[in-house]
């Protein structure tokens, strides 16, 4: 039995290495910074889900979202 957990904790080990942090290149950066890749890249998404989150939290403020809790705003 402490065979298998000795191997099982050996081979989690090994997986947590070969997953570790990567560098990114500098060619790689350009990807990185791509408008697709921003989670702030379509306005009126933002605004619908901020929207619905707040209608349903019946809550106001903290986003600039102003009004009652039932979505009629």
């Amino acid at each position: 039995m402490k065979t298998k957990l000795r191997l099982l904790l050996a081979l989690a080990g090994f997986a947590a290495l070969l997953t570790g942090c990567t560098t990114v290149q500098p060619w790689e950066r350009a990807t990185l910074a791509d408008a697709t890749m921003r989670p702030d890249r379509d306005p009126l998404h933002n605004a619908m889900f901020e929207h619905i989150y707040f209608s349903c939290e019946a809550a106001t403020g903290g986003r600039g979202v102003g009004g009652s809790g039932c979505g009629c705003n």
